[in-house]
């Protein structure tokens, strides 16, 4: 429990960190980079959760996560595409990999009802920072009105997700 939360923390320093540190100065092909990140780091943990999780609910959660964020992350292309943006890489996104990898690290030396709670947990603590960082910095630096338009949409999707974890954690306690 302490490692899961120590995690959560962690990603909330980073993201909001580098956003003080720069004086709440992301740029929209920053913020492009980072939301696409995050998407991509729940894909990776939903298809690690789907190798090693034998728990209905789990794997439903994980289908859920896999279908959801590839759709999200599709969009995102597409309008950086329509854009003519490049995203941009920065000390935010790679932070957030970093950790994630560390984080799949992590899960997979466990199994069975500690890999699924520890999987869920983790979902738990993922998207209430993310969520968090998109209401608070992501959105609001966002100059692009349909980037904009796309993180709000996510905003939404990923709140339900956040919400289908909790419930799923709930239930294994």
């Amino acid at each position: 429990m302490y490692a899961r939360l120590t995690s959560a923390l962690a990603l909330a320093c980073l993201i909001n960190g580098a956003a003080l540190a720069a004086d709440n100065k992301v740029t929209d092909p920053q913020i492009a980079h980072i939301a696409y990140t995050a998407g991509v780091i729940d894909i990776e943990a939903a298809k690690q959760a789907l190798q090693m999780s034998k728990d209905k609910e789990v794997l439903a959660f994980a289908n859920d996560m896999l279908r959801d964020h590839e759709a999200v992350n599709k969009q995102a292309l597409d309008l950086v595409k329509k854009l003519n943006v490049t995203p941009e890489d920065n000390d935010t996104s790679r932070a957030l990999a970093k950790a994630a990898a560390e984080e799949r690290d992590r899960l997979a030396k466990l199994s069975g009802a500690d890999f699924d709670k520890a999987y869920v947990a983790n979902e738990v603590a993922y998207h209430k920072q993310v969520n968090g960082a998109l209401e608070t910095l992501l959105i609001p630096s966002a100059k692009n009105a349909d980037l904009k338009d796309l993180l709000e949409t996510g905003l939404k999707l990923f709140q339900g997700h956040q919400q289908h974890a909790e419930h799923v954690a709930a239930m294994m306690k």
